[in-house]
């Protein structure tokens, strides 16, 4: 940003203590007017200067004035220490962590290489969390677009992201993740080399259009504001605005991106005249003035000292702002400024170590609220298991002084059966935007507590995909609801939902389990026969979720069993978060999902078959289009989809890897049981019901002593010692690679596979799935061939792991395709021939029958069918020969 110039100055607080302020200014407003009629933009210049004139001094930047960007550090020093002050995660500091990236663009239907077809306009706000980019779409005069497009600057396309209708908290935004973004695709997005597009039914080829940019105003906005074109013939304008407040002054610090602002070749001059005004009901509150190029048309500004009513209108989203260029081509864009729109949850877990005076209760407290655009903040708060009656629910800010609480918006009034519910219709701009930064609290105070048995800081989940998140309040977990109950300082809370394929998503997140060091976190999810008895054997059906380190953890869960489906219809399942400091369970809520699902079986929503035929016909059309799609079996795959050929489906799985098809059998898993059974509907065989019980009993006494080992490969718990061939997806078993289990870490350590050395000259393997080759049998080792070998009569023919006798034929088997009918081998001497069956060309007079899988063959219809079959058998007997 070379035409901003930043100084460090020193500053005192209240109580005298030296912290930074830096100041920030746009300094190209101040950049002298060229002299020559065609001044240029040196490298690294702000101001432009004739091309032919000696190098003048360097450019002075001016004292910054009182308007200009504000960045404060250490504002939580106020803070008096005696108050608990270890959960608090500052705005800047999220912002600013190595694991997450926060990224921007504009979307219009211009520039180049697209002519304008749309007065369309897009703002998209992404996210890189590690491998994965989240991204928050929001657009005006628009369509419901179809997919999200991501290119590459030669027009590639990475990644597209189709859109679900009910993918959004609310009309005119879209949601949307794209997982496990490469290494490659990643330095293209930090390099600003990645383009976004929405492409909806009217141009499939992408309606809007934008570059990825970094911008250091991502971290601070709290309200934004889309800009289309007054002109709806303007096509290809539009703008967005990004603003903020100062963080102690009621200062509107805002920077405005247009495009299409500018009229291509309009001026003789480089500089265009921009008024940036503010309305309120069509009356102009603040202007400013300034000149902009077709090469920076970015515009930066502060309004100080905003008014009381200036503040409201700005939350409540009554504020609007225009910007217009004068002159002969003049254009104007105007949007409304509201409070920033994403797609991320507004959350908080209350937990006694979290309390202003650390609590150890059991108890929890779980809160979602929601930010509309009108300035209203809609909240909704459930309390479980504290000690005495709750005689305050508070939202509030960092307090200052000791003793001292500050207080914003008392939600006591609406608690009622554990749960506040309701509206605060009237909060500040200046409440808006700390709620924004992540810089308020929750606090729940009860009798034993007047000041606080919970508390816990609001701050905003990034999106994940889970839809429940927008529908349904978490669940709960609390010390209190473990049994034994278990008076912990943690507590916790989870979203939980089953799709139409009847897999479980959840996403869970605790707070005040300390450091990651004090161990490794599990989650269980249990069915119980009945609700609070636990029986002789409490964890009858369970399933580990996941173990995870850090205060969330989220995933699928595909493969539930029928009796944990059944607690979970009859909310009579439970989640449960243990700890190595509690191996029994640290925290605990109860789940209940109704549904009709059956093991591994499936649901279909009503009128979803409809969907799928429509849009299956919709997107066959660019399946074909698509030069890294796969044609196979007559139908078109997708690049990276699998499916079950038809050809075996219970045993094989295919996969599309551009334009290669490629088909595998399944490979079983060895099974620790001694009784097996084939199901007819499955591949593999399974262990009898009775020793599975036995064997989870064994992983349960595993689990409780804390000496196993969790494999995320096939998410399944071993005892303390055991050795296994890994399982992974989506390769199946590895028998390269042999793992071991540390029970005393709880490490699994895996290392590849030793084979021996081989003294023959060409070793096979005997098993496709083997890892290490073998010398072959010798031929004796053939009983039933032995005699014919050794002896001076013809030889037997070998064929794939079979032997035959001399004379004998044979239909080949050619994995994954199975026998071919249509092929004969036969042996002569020791040699195998092979031969496909030759049809002759049938002339019929009627349609030909197809008793042969191979050849079509003429119908005799005067002869009776004894007849046609002797003719027949006498045909195939005469082609054997």
């Amino acid at each position: 940003m070379r035409c901003v110039i930043c100084h460090c100055e020193p500053q005192r607080n209240r109580r005298g203590k030296p912290t930074g302020k830096v100041n920030c200014k746009n300094m190209k407003q101040d950049c002298p007017v060229p002299a020559c009629p065609r001044a240029t933009l040196l490298p690294g210049h702000c101001c432009h200067t004739c091309p032919k004139a000696l190098p003048g001094p360097p450019e002075k930047s001016p004292a910054p004035p009182f308007d200009t960007f504000e960045y404060f550090q250490d504002k939580e020093d106020d803070l008096d220490k005696p108050y608990n002050d270890r959960s608090y995660l500052s705005s800047e500091g999220l912002a600013r962590d190595d694991a997450r990236t926060e990224f921007v663009a504009l979307l219009t239907s211009g520039p180049e290489p697209w002519h304008p077809t749309s007065s369309a306009v897009a703002k998209a706000r992404f996210t890189l969390l590690r491998s994965y980019l989240l991204f928050s779409i929001s657009y005006e005069r628009l369509g419901r677009p179809s997919r999200v497009r991501f290119s590459d600057p030669e027009g590639n396309v990475l990644f597209e992201h189709p859109v679900q209708k009910s993918a959004a908290p609310e009309d005119g935004m879209l949601c949307g993740m794209w997982r496990t973004v490469s290494k490659a695709n990643i330095q293209l997005l930090r390099g600003e080399q990645l383009r976004v597009s929405l492409i909806t039914r009217a141009q499939p080829s992408g309606e809007v259009h934008g570059h990825i940019l970094k911008h250091r105003a991502l971290f601070a906005e709290t309200f934004g504001a889309i800009l289309t074109s007054s002109d709806p013939t303007h096509l290809g304008a539009g703008g967005m605005a990004m603003l903020t407040l100062s963080d102690t002054e009621n200062n509107l610090h805002f920077i405005l991106m247009a495009r299409g602002l500018l009229e291509p070749g309009a001026g003789e001059s480089p500089w265009v005249p921009l008024r940036v005004r503010i309305l309120h009901q069509g009356q102009t509150l603040r202007e400013v003035r300034a000149n902009i190029t077709a090469e920076d048309p970015d515009f930066a500004e502060v309004l100080s000292e905003l008014s009381a009513h200036e503040l409201q209108w700005l939350v409540q989203g009554q504020l609007r702002i225009v910007a217009e260029t004068e002159g002969r081509h003049a254009r104007q864009l105007a949007g409304t400024i509201t409070t920033r729109r994403s797609c991320d949850t507004i959350q908080s877990v209350l937990c006694g170590a979290d309390a202003l005076l650390p609590t150890k209760t059991g108890a929890v407290g779980s809160a979602k609220l929601a930010l509309h655009e009108n300035g209203s903040l809609e909240y909704q708060v459930q309390v479980v298991g504290t000690a005495s009656e709750v005689v305050g629910i508070t939202l509030e800010t960092k307090p200052r002084r000791k003793s001292k609480r500050n207080i914003l918006f008392d939600m006591t009034p609406s608690y009622k059966d554990g749960l506040a519910r309701g509206t605060w219709q009237s909060p500040s701009a200046r409440d808006a935007h700390m709620l924004l930064q992540n810089e308020l609290f929750l606090n729940v105070a009860t009798k034993d507590w007047a000041e606080g048995e919970l508390r816990g800081q609001v701050i905003s989940l990034p999106y994940s995909g889970l839809l429940a998140r927008y529908t349904e309040m978490p669940v709960a977990l609390a010390g209190q609801l473990v049994s034994p109950p278990v008076s912990s300082s943690a507590g916790g809370h989870a979203w939980l939902s089953l799709d139409e394929h009847c897999h479980l998503h959840y996403e869970i997140s605790v707070a005040g389990l300390g450091r990651p060091a004090d161990g490794t976190v599990s989650a269980h999810l249990h069915g119980v026969a009945e609700l609070g008895e636990m029986g002789a054997r409490p964890h009858q059906h369970k399933r580990l979720l996941k173990g995870f380190y850090s205060t969330e953890a989220q995933g699928v869960v595909k493969d539930l069993d029928a009796d944990l489906l059944q607690h979970l219809a009859q909310g009579t399942a439970f989640l449960q978060v243990s700890t190595k400091a509690h191996p029994h369970g640290e925290m605990r809520g109860r789940v209940h999902i109704p549904n009709r699902c059956h093991a591994g079986g499936t649901r279909l929503a009503p009128g979803e078959a409809e969907l799928s035929e429509d849009i299956k016909t919709r997107d066959l059309e660019q399946l074909k289009k698509d030069p890294n799609s796969c044609f196979f079996e007559g139908q078109h795959r997708a690049h990276g989809t699998r499916w079950a050929p038809d050809y075996d489906k219970k045993c094989s799985i295919c996969s599309c890897q551009k334009r290669t098809v490629i088909c595998d059998p399944i490979l079983c898993q060895p099974l620790n049981c001694t009784r097996q059974v084939h199901p007819e509907e499955l591949c593999c065989p399974v262990c009898e019901e009775k020793k599975i019980e036995q064997e989870e009993l064994k992983l349960e006494r595993a689990r409780d002593s804390s000496e196993g080992c969790y494999f995320d490969g096939d998410k399944t718990w071993r005892g303390s010692g055991t050795r296994w061939h890994p399982v992974v997806p989506p390769f199946g078993l590895i028998k390269c690679a042999i793992c071991t289990c540390k029970g005393t870490t709880g490490e699994v350590h895996c290392e590849k596979v030793q084979c021996p050395r081989l003294t023959c000259a060409n070793p096979v393997r005997a098993s496709p799935s083997d890892c290490c080759k073998q010398c072959p049998a010798p031929e004796k080792s053939v009983p039933e061939l032995a005699d014919t070998m050794q002896a001076d009569g013809p030889r037997a023919c070998r064929f794939g792991r079979r032997w035959y006798l001399n004379n004998e034929s044979w239909h080949p088997s050619v994995p994954p395709f199975g026998e071919m009918k249509c092929i004969l081998c036969w042996c002569v001497s020791g040699e195998t021939h092979c031969q496909r069956q030759e049809c002759p060309p049938a002339a019929c007079a009627g349609p030909p029958r197809r008793d042969n899988p191979c050849c079509a063959k003429c119908r005799a219809p005067d002869a009776p069918p004894d007849a046609r079959e002797k003719v027949h058998d006498a045909r195939a007997e005469v082609w054997s020969r």
